[in-house]
């Protein structure tokens, strides 16, 4: 279902944008991701953590202008806003709730409509094409975002509708979902390290920076440490699909042992990533909401962990 081509508005997130003439000095220093790897043709997956590692927001990140936009889940840009004031003000930095100044849509199988709009995008993921006010985005998995000034929105909708059906928020989830790109929500702020959603194999960690909030725990467990949650794909059967931070329970404990990180119905049930204990997982008898609740099964991620490949970004 989410593999056949649609596009769909991305209604879930906003956009924090951080502007001014230090405004990638200032957020080199609050971000897991390395913004000297960010030019006018790239964008990049990244997290603000806490001093104990704990991810406060998850984001995609490009460059624009005179600074930085981030797009993150929409409950998170007010808290983030107002606590990264608290260090902009040491710096020549704004910050601004930019999510009604710009329109978004995710596309899948859509290049032929970017390609109509003058965007012709690199399959590589993180590259990015401009035609003036538009910008689109190479995602994982093949997919694109668009963005767009909100005054285009429409227009641009009838536009994408000419070579693409409308499909609702949930296809586009579901196409995340089988990307393996976890997401920090409202629900689940400070309950995972990056690593623990697999934010160091799909680049929002760079370990050759310096110093950012939490850099010493998040590079002690990439380096020294045994990390005994991360990421998985499973299956739920059912058509409801769980809320993120709903817990996971197994025989192997009689407490939690992990948490949903985002659900979408698929063809068959449910489909879904979730942060779970390594020995829950070979166990492999794993049940949502309580030890007797809906058994899941695993799936395949699209991707391996490489602590070689990861450390070197």
């Amino acid at each position: 279902m989410a593999d056949s081509a649609f596009f769909c508005p991305l209604i879930h997130e906003g956009v924090l944008a951080v502007r001014g003439p230090d405004a990638d000095k200032f957020l080199q220093g609050q971000l897991t991701c390395n913004l000297n790897y960010l030019k006018d043709g790239s964008a990049s997956l990244g997290a603000r953590c806490t001093p104990k590692g704990r991810m406060v927001s998850s984001f995609r990140i490009l460059p624009d202008r005179d600074g930085f936009l981030l797009a993150m889940a929409s409950e998170l840009i007010e808290p983030q806003q107002i606590d990264l004031k608290k260090f902009a003000a040491f710096s020549k930095s704004q910050l601004s709730d930019e999510s009604g100044v710009w329109s978004r849509f995710g596309l899948v199988g859509g290049d032929a409509a970017l390609a109509g709009l003058g965007l012709d995008l690199s399959p590589e993921a993180g590259r990015v094409v401009r035609n003036g006010a538009l910008i689109a985005i190479r995602l994982e998995g093949g997919r694109a975002e668009l963005w767009a000034p909100a005054e285009q929105a429409e227009t641009l909708r009838i536009q994408l509708a000419s070579y693409l059906p409308q499909a609702p928020l949930e296809r586009w989830l579901l196409a995340q979902i089988r990307a393996g790109i976890g997401q920090v929500f409202g629900a689940t702020r400070e309950l995972f390290i990056p690593q623990m959603i697999n934010l160091q194999a799909v680049g929002g960690v760079s370990f050759k920076k310096g110093c950012y909030s939490g850099q010493e725990i998040v590079a002690r467990m990439q380096y020294l440490g045994k990390l005994k949650r991360r990421l998985y794909r499973l299956a739920l059967n059912g058509s409801e699909a769980p809320a993120p931070g709903i817990e996971l329970f197994s025989p192997v404990h009689r407490s939690s042992v992990g948490e949903v990180v985002l659900a979408a119905p698929a063809e068959n049930g449910v489909e879904l990533l979730a942060v779970l204990q390594e020995d829950a997982v070979e166990d492999g008898r794993i049940n949502l909401g309580t030890p007797e609740g809906a058994p899941l099964h695993l799936l395949d991620l699209p991707y391996e962990l490489n602590h070689e490949l990861e450390t070197q970004r």
